[in-house]
């Protein structure tokens, strides 16, 4: 990736090490306290050459978050004041550095403590810097002794590792495992302008087709969106494969229909939705309750070229509907994001064990609200990126207990998941698809 070079005086340059742990720590505070996420995280408070160390000392740090966070309780005689929180995340930081990154111990140790003193806590320089190199002189005692704990050496918390052995006996330990690897960056390919094998003869680097969505490429190694050929202009779109699915599942039922009415309720970011309108010939209904997601949506709708009528407004109320039944509803709901924590790791974080019941109980009150909004012989497709049953095949139970005229239609023997009560689950892959589940229902004339 071509870089932007800055013309900075010696002194300032010296400091960019800082600079950019300092920054981390900063975007990292409001994270590890459960105030804030890293979906908003800007890169552009570093230099552009540090960007990708900037997001990578984020993203790997809440990453390995337990197993951070235990260490430092064996490097600390005491543990940093809840003001403080930022010089606990600089301190995180350099843990990670030295475990989990190739960069120079002496820079590891030493531009983090200096980066106290960008934090306006210069008092802290000498304890993170003692904490550091006692992780050197001890690591593997210290890491052998933190490890113990079968949660910390699985990088969950232990509610997280609980929940997934309950509902995976046989899949946890894999769960978690693919978990902590970054997920791969994954295409999908705009039919309008070519197929994927055509795609592919354009791209610079090794990538490969994806073994169930027919419209996805995984590259071998990621790169920044702006480097993909025809992205500015349509041609391609980030979006994992399990996502992707969703397209698989409703072509079926609205290919046949020209202009089918179909709804995609919390549709933000609009991935599932611009994929439907770049394959088939619907008017689409899109609706979100946060504005700013929803404005996402249409910037992603205007970059491709499509159209839609974005509404915001409550999917769990019906103000917004003009009374019109839709032909088909994607409801991809609200969860907990289990199937994808690596690639959103601050769910570690930022998740409570309280979550999943309150999330189950939204996803009840959307289902339950949007069926009357669908037409008779109409289908809708729940979607989640969880692995937890209270979201997927318990919640699809309860369903259809109360929905007599409910009838499920996911496909038997697909090639893709395995079979969870009235869907199909994905757990997340290494180097494959994230964790999603899908079930397809069709309203019958009863």
């Amino acid at each position: 990736m071509s870089q932007q070079r800055h013309s900075t005086p010696r002194s300032k340059s010296l400091d960019n090490g800082l600079a950019v742990r300092a920054a981390a720590a900063r975007a990292l505070a409001p994270v590890i306290t459960g105030k804030k996420s890293l979906n908003d995280l800007d890169d552009h408070q570093v230099i552009a050459r540090d960007r990708s160390l900037f997001k990578e000392l984020c993203f790997g740090t809440c990453r390995t978050l337990p197993r951070l966070e235990a260490l430092t309780g064996q490097l600390l005689e005491k543990p940093f004041k809840t003001r403080d929180a930022d010089v606990q995340a600089l301190l995180l930081v350099g843990i990670y550095q030295l475990l989990y990154l190739r960069v120079p111990a002496h820079a590891a140790v030493g531009e983090t403590a200096g980066a106290a003193r960008l934090l306006g806590k210069t008092w802290a320089t000498r304890v993170l810097n003692g904490c550091l190199r006692r992780l050197q002189r001890d690591s593997a005692a210290l890491q052998a002794e933190v490890d113990k704990d079968p949660a910390v050496a699985l990088l969950h918390p232990r509610w997280w590792v609980k929940s997934l052995r309950q509902a995976w006996p046989e899949d946890w330990k894999r769960i978690c495992e693919a978990n902590n690897q970054p997920g791969p960056m994954t295409l999908r390919v705009n039919r309008r302008f070519g197929d994927r094998e055509m795609y592919l003869e354009r791209l610079d680097s090794p990538a490969r087709l994806c073994p169930h969505a027919p419209d996805g490429l995984t590259l071998e190694t990621p790169c920044e969106v702006t480097e993909l050929p025809g992205f500015r202009d349509g041609h391609v779109s980030v979006q994992d494969e399990s996502a992707q699915l969703a397209a698989v599942l409703l072509g079926p039922v609205i290919a046949p229909r020209p202009g089918a009415r179909v709804l995609d309720a919390c549709c933000a970011p609009g991935g599932k939705a611009s994929h439907l309108l770049e394959l088939f010939d619907i008017e689409m209904q899109a609706i979100d309750s946060d504005d700013v997601r929803l404005a996402r949506v249409e910037d992603t709708l205007s970059r491709l070229g499509l159209d839609a009528e974005l509404v915001h407004g409550d999917a769990t109320a019906q103000d917004w509907w003009d009374g019109t039944p839709f032909d088909a509803i994607l409801l991809d709901a609200p969860c907990s994001g289990s199937g994808v924590i690596r690639r959103h790791p601050d769910i570690k974080r930022l998740r409570r064990p309280s979550d999943t019941a309150k999330l189950a109980e939204l996803q009840s009150r959307l289902l339950d609200n949007l069926w009357p909004l669908l037409a008779k012989g109409g289908t809708l497709l729940y979607a989640t990126c969880s692995v937890l049953p209270e979201e997927n095949t318990e919640q699809l139970q309860a369903f259809l207990a109360r929905t007599p005229d409910a009838e499920v239609t996911t496909p038997d023997g697909l090639a893709w998941g395995q079979p969870a009560g009235a869907g199909r689950q994905l757990l997340p892959s290494i180097d494959s698809h994230d964790g999603f589940f899908y079930a397809r229902l069709k309203k019958t004339a009863a």
